[in-house]
């Protein structure tokens, strides 16, 4: 004996609104909007002091923080590891996780880590602890290529998204996207200002150490750089290199942070390797021809520079030669911070000079294990005295998939200088 046939196709559809029901719940769960932040349980590790030379082989690109964490970048996590000198990437020491946006930059600023997203949103994050500080609606990121699985161009040289000290002393995040782009104080997040921009005519090249925002407007010819002020929003003035190409490139140089508080530019028209360098400060850009080329770098109010086997300092402003080495041989310079310039050999030895006298302040293989010395740099990166640099195959193209690119599993080196 069994259920009437009616009753039964009601118990047959109603089974079938309940595993609809059901499956679309967990479509949701498991799809809906979601942030997942794991927070640190323990203390805030101490500050160290490593030995000198490598110290760590790394899959992924780290960010120094406060001399204490690394913090690395994931598809859709931020997440930090310690000690700052470990051999390996070890278990997370906190984790901030979102869904379905997908990381699109990240910068550290003192304990602050800040991280933007696909979505526009902003979120910055306390590193002792990895707790959300403030969370705040920001421009729709433009396009950026995709990045390689090391995670390099994400925390290295983030697009759009910059920091700068304002004249009275506060930190500024500048973040810039698509149409639009915008001024937030780093302490807490407040909206200080948005503009609306054309942002298929410009490029945005990084903030001044003095406060300003630089752009390149090529919405109408000729390209014109635009200085704007990172606490208000307003254009403090554009200008053009006398004598300029119409169309212009500008590279940020002397940067405290990637592309962040930069104290000198490079310009450059189509086609023209070497580029006119330029201080930047209250007022208009100062030619510096000591940072005419590629081959230069500020360090400070000193310029390191690299031709014909002879590596010299110059002091920025006035060009004159402070120092000169000629018993290095053939060197690169692959990145600078306060009080250091980094070297590479031909036998991938890494040096450290002081800019302003040219003393050697570090040598030694810029190698771990057995590795071996057969790669090339790729990005690299300098801070608080470490170094970091991603070794490359030293024939592979940039159209290269991640297989051919890297030359092994962890291609990140981090030393010690």
């Amino acid at each position: 004996m069994g259920f009437p046939e009616g009753r039964r196709r009601i118990v047959a559809a109603v089974a079938a609104v309940l595993a609809v029901g059901a499956a679309a719940a967990i479509v949701y769960r498991v799809l809906a909007p979601a942030e997942v932040s794991t927070v640190a349980r323990g203390g805030y590790p101490p500050a160290v002091t490593p030995e000198v030379g490598v110290i760590g082989r790394l899959p992924v690109a780290p960010l120094i923080v406060d001399g204490r964490l690394r913090v690395y970048a994931g598809t859709r996590q931020v997440y930090a590891d310690q000690p700052v000198d470990g051999r390996h990437r070890v278990t997370p020491f906190w984790s901030y996780r979102r869904w379905p946006a997908k990381l699109d930059g990240m910068l550290a600023s003192g304990i602050t880590v800040v991280s933007r997203w696909s979505d526009g949103v902003i979120v910055a994050l306390d590193a002792r602890t990895g707790r959300v500080a403030w969370r705040a609606d920001g421009p729709e990121p433009g396009p950026a290529p995709k990045p390689r699985r090391t995670g390099a161009a994400t925390v290295w040289s983030p697009q759009g998204l910059y920091v700068t000290r304002t004249g009275d002393g506060r930190m500024v995040l500048v973040a810039a996207g698509k149409r639009q782009v915008g001024g937030y104080a780093l302490t807490d997040g407040r909206q200080l200002w948005r503009a609306d921009v054309e942002g298929r005519c410009r490029t945005d090249a990084g903030t001044t150490a003095t406060g300003e925002l630089i752009t390149v407007d090529a919405c109408a010819a000729p390209a014109t750089v635009e200085f704007r002020d990172a606490a208000t929003g307003s254009v403090r003035s554009r200008w053009r290199p006398p004598g300029g190409p119409d169309e212009l490139a500008v590279t940020p140089v002397g940067c405290l942070s990637p592309r962040s508080e930069c104290r000198g530019l490079r310009t450059a028209g189509p086609g023209d390797g070497a580029g006119r360098g330029w201080l930047v400060g209250a007022g208009e850009p100062v030619a510096a021809p000591a940072l005419d080329g590629s081959d230069s770098e500020l360090a400070g109010e000193d310029v390191v520079g690299s031709t014909g086997g002879v590596l010299t300092g110059r002091s920025a402003r006035t060009g004159e030669e402070v120092w000169r080495r000629a018993d290095l041989g053939s060197v690169r310079i692959i990145a600078v911070q306060p009080g250091r310039v980094h070297l590479l050999t031909e036998r991938n030895d890494l040096m450290t000079l002081d800019p302003s006298t040219g003393a050697e302040r570090s040598r030694f293989p810029m190698n771990v294990g057995r590795d071996g010395i057969g790669w090339q740099p790729g990005y690299a990166y300098a801070v608080d005295g470490y170094l970091a640099v991603e070794r490359v195959r030293e024939r592979a193209g940039p159209d290269a998939d991640d297989q051919a690119y890297f030359p092994m599993a962890e291609p990140v080196l981090l030393a010690a200088t």
